[in-house]
């Protein structure tokens, strides 16, 4: 029989350990009702189990750099005096441990309450409990039964989050649960980008140390779990790049809370401990109030699409328009500081639409950044199904140079969620963007568009592919007569009957 290793057995528990979990949310009269609820349900409690296994590293943390030690959370709303009170020989203690009605009423009526007070009572945004506070803040227990919450709580507190391999494991896992959110229909689409994806968009940014980097429609917190995975591998070496990269390196943005607290509990499970994620619209930001202190050097998104923009966030921008992401899109381009540089993923459709904001928007690109590359994606690298392209342009001077283009073509194959995109179908693209676009032998994937023969009128950036040759339709007399041929064939076949 093979052995096991003992990686691989705390693996197996904890992939068995969400599984479990979700099984006891699935249950009638839980409260549950759809894989979006199991994530946001299992996600608080994640939250609030990680916090109390990190106590004591933080008090340790502390110590050694002379500073008070801070508990993150009142000791009435730690984990460990109400979810799993301990006696003195570190056993549950059973007197003490809430269940049935007592530990819902405790959840509803003590437990969020004063998690959201947090953020009241503590007006520093940089602080962990203000961080905690608007996280709770307009989160709901959905919870109906104290009896559920209890089978979670005790599947949940064997987890280990002590070390940086248990917190990878459980962040693979986590991972893969924000997959099956993405898959799970037009709702959860919104706060997944394929992972293989962002990482190709880091690696062609290859953002620094000492860079900001940012992304203002963070959903789950993908791009900048990545670009931190990115930076700290490279950084590993420097004693000065944790500071750097856990306090004064990533920003982030989010409007609605279930991508919020898994986005901070994605960045946690990653080792980005203090991510600077704000929870509110951020278009509702005017962005001629921007000052340099304000922008940044990296920007990766995927923006929402949709006509979601309220009439007064509109007046926040000089592009008058009610879809999502067209407004975002500007708003990158401002936040931007000279020489720095995005990627933004955005529907095919904006490279050709005709109406004023896209054409509007087009000429700002062109005129105020340099588009350096347009990738072209298949259609369904997203589980909505949406054509999209990622734009990568660079702030400061207006596009002179060619752009590159590039159309990903998996020639048949169908993607989907058991043949998703992986980092090697955009190897190729890759390569090319790295070099600048100079390849011997260049596919016929790749080709340029000069900027001065772009319509000025429209400023069209459509892909159009000049080395594929498109199929030629039949004309309206060619369908007539091959018709007429084929019914002679069937007569004939007829009279030989």
């Amino acid at each position: 029989m093979a052995k096991v290793s003992a990686k691989d057995q705390s693996a197996v528990s904890a992939a068995s350990v969400f599984k479990a979990i979700d099984n006891v949310l699935k249950k009638p009269g839980c409260g549950c009702s759809g894989s979006l609820d199991y994530m946001e349900q299992s996600s608080w409690l994640l939250f609030l189990r990680y916090l109390d296994a990190r106590e004591e590293e933080r008090k340790l943390e502390a110590r050694l750099n002379g500073k008070v030690y801070e508990p993150a959370l009142p000791k009435r709303l730690r984990w460990s005096e109400w979810a799993y009170p301990l006696d003195a020989e570190g056993r549950l203690d059973y007197e003490k441990m809430l269940k049935g009605d007592e530990l819902l009423n405790f959840v509803r009526q003590q437990l969020f309450p004063g998690l959201k007070r947090l953020r009241d009572e503590n007006p520093d945004t940089n602080s962990l409990q203000y961080r905690i506070g608007s996280i709770f803040t307009e989160m709901t227990c959905k919870f109906t039964s104290g009896y559920s919450i209890r089978e979670v709580i005790d599947l949940i507190q064997p987890l280990r989050f002590q070390t940086e391999e248990d917190r990878h494991e459980l962040s693979v896992l986590y991972e893969s649960r924000l997959a099956e959110m993405g898959n799970a229909g037009r709702d959860g689409g919104q706060y997944y980008t394929p992972r293989s994806l962002i990482r190709v968009m880091v690696r062609v940014l290859d953002p620094q140390l000492g860079e900001k980097v940012y992304d203002g429609a963070c959903g789950s917190g993908g791009f900048l779990c990545e670009a931190f995975n990115y930076m700290k591998e490279r950084n590993k070496d420097n004693p000065k790049a944790y500071d750097i990269l856990q306090h004064r390196t990533f920003f982030g943005g989010e409007v609605k809370a279930l991508p919020y607290v898994t986005a901070q509990m994605n960045c946690i499970l990653h080792g980005l401990e203090s991510p600077n994620i704000v929870y509110g619209n951020t278009l509702a930001q005017k962005i001629a109030d921007f000052s340099e202190r304000d922008r940044v050097h990296v920007i990766l998104a995927n923006p929402p699409f949709g006509a979601g923009v309220n009439k007064s966030d509109q007046e926040n921008f000089t592009v008058r328009t009610g879809e999502t992401a067209l407004l975002f899109l500007e708003h990158f381009i401002a936040k931007l500081k000279a020489g720095g540089r995005a990627a933004i993923v955005i529907k095919n459709t904006f490279l050709s639409n005709a109406d004023n904001a896209s054409v509007a928007l087009r000429k700002m690109l062109l005129k105020r950044c340099e588009l350096e590359w347009v990738l072209d994606l298949p259609q369904k690298v997203f589980a909505a199904g949406v054509h999209t392209v990622v734009l990568f342009f660079r702030k400061g001077r207006e596009t002179k140079k060619p752009i590159n283009y590039y159309q990903l073509d998996l020639k048949g194959v169908s993607l989907g969620k058991t043949r998703p995109l992986n980092e090697d179908d955009l190897a190729e693209f890759e390569k090319l963007a790295k070099g600048g676009g100079d390849a011997e032998g260049k596919p016929p994937a790749f080709w340029t568009v000069d900027p001065a023969k772009i319509d000025q009128a429209t400023f069209d950036l459509s892909v159009v592919n000049p080395n594929i040759e498109e199929e030629k339709l039949p004309s309206a007399a060619e369908c007539r007569a091959k018709i007429k041929s084929l019914y002679a064939e069937i007569g004939e076949i007829i009279k030989g009957m």
